[in-house]
């Protein structure tokens, strides 16, 4: 790294952090939560769906915070490039499936309950959302080492 990125590495750092956070927040959500949360039986559904919810959120809305912040530093100080190009679209990616798609199926399923159709679509949102947050941490990782 020149001392003339070092210098001005803070808002990448930031970013590489934020997207870090929530690569790995989202692959935790994929490989072990949304399986766990699938296989809960109809009679349970209300009270589990009801507290991954609850729980769920203490970790969402500090990380995307986290998240919208260090974009918006990278925003105000950084010239766009193609690597930040390919992490803002990992990251539009993950937000856009999240408040499109996968919180319009919870609540359709904190409402409905489980459907093998809904719980299908949740983890296929969730994928998409994985990939999003992968491929935005990708990017950040190229952006700072540029």
């Amino acid at each position: 790294m020149t001392p003339a990125l070092a210098a001005g590495a803070g808002p990448l750092v930031a970013l590489l952090a934020a997207c870090a956070l929530h690569a790995g927040f989202q692959a935790v959500v994929s490989v072990v939560v949304y399986p766990a949360l699938a296989e809960v039986g109809p009679e349970r559904w209300s009270a589990a769906h009801g507290a991954h919810s609850h729980r769920i959120v203490l970790l969402v809305a500090p990380l995307y915070a986290g998240l919208v912040a260090a974009w918006g530093w990278v925003a105000l100080t950084q010239r766009l490039d193609a690597a930040l190009v390919v992490a803002a679209a990992g990251s539009a990616l993950a937000g856009a499936t999240t408040a499109l798609v996968a919180a319009p199926l919870h609540a359709r399923l904190g409402s409905e309950g489980p459907s093998a159709a809904l719980l299908t679509r949740l983890l296929r949102a969730d994928r998409v959302r994985t990939l999003g947050a992968l491929l935005a941490l990708g990017g950040a990782v190229a952006a700072l080492a540029r």
